[in-house]
């Protein structure tokens, strides 16, 4: 599946383990459960899609987590995603800007299992300062520019995958930050992704009791 430009000729094994184990219809709406297994990406509520699955074991490959790892996820979506990164590794901050789709997201990740995430509300621009530093982020949403807040955050020898670039010129990206600090970033392959959505509230919290219904 993956070809010379991207720098490898195989899926790791623990990231196809967790992309078995993580059954995707519990992570898509109702009204598409018909086609909770097609690898394509699905229409949720308030304009955002699904990741397809494909997409999903693509950028989870190419982030390299291991099971030490602290992870940030920009864009939590239904969970999907989420629900793959919390099999791979320690524990997973997610971020969404809709507060709506967080507790739902969080209500389906409980159910599976799932629970070495912590939730946060808000606009994933910004990055989440008060969790600390992390080994690696994520991003589901498409952005024009890297943001420094994410880059800042990021630990010596962490990575950041992410879709970057304007509608129609996007292109998958990889930034690794050397033990040193330094970064170096590398184009991968054309893609198309939904812009990653700003808030006017801005600064990201936890999710609270009264997110929650």
């Amino acid at each position: 599946m993956f070809g010379p430009h991207l720098g490898r000729d195989y899926w790791h094994p623990h990231v196809l383990s967790a992309m078995a184990a993580v059954q995707r219809h519990h992570h898509v709406p109702a009204a598409w459960m018909r086609l909770a297994y097609a690898d394509a990406p699905l229409p949720v509520d308030g304009g955002t899609t699904t990741s397809q699955p494909l997409v999903v074991a693509l950028m989870t490959d190419l982030l390299d987590v291991l099971n030490t790892h602290h992870v940030l996820e920009i864009g939590t979506g239904l969970g999907y995603a989420t629900a793959v990164l919390a099999r791979l590794s320690a524990k997973v901050a997610t971020i969404e800007v809709d507060p709506a789709l967080a507790q739902e997201a969080r209500r389906r990740l409980l159910a599976s299992g799932v629970e070495n995430v912590t939730y946060g509300i808000g606009d994933g621009h910004l990055g989440w300062p008060e969790i600390g530093s992390v080994d690696r982020i994520v991003v589901t949403g498409a952005t024009d520019i890297i943001p420094k807040a994410w880059l800042n955050q990021l630990r010596p020898g962490g990575r950041l995958v992410v879709p970057t670039g304007l509608p129609g010129a996007q292109h998958l990206m990889i930034v690794k930050k050397d033990a040193d600090g330094h970064l170096q970033s590398t184009n991968l392959m054309p893609v198309r992704f939904a812009a990653l959505r700003k808030s006017a509230q801005g600064h990201v919290g936890p999710l609270k009791q009264e997110h929650l219904i």
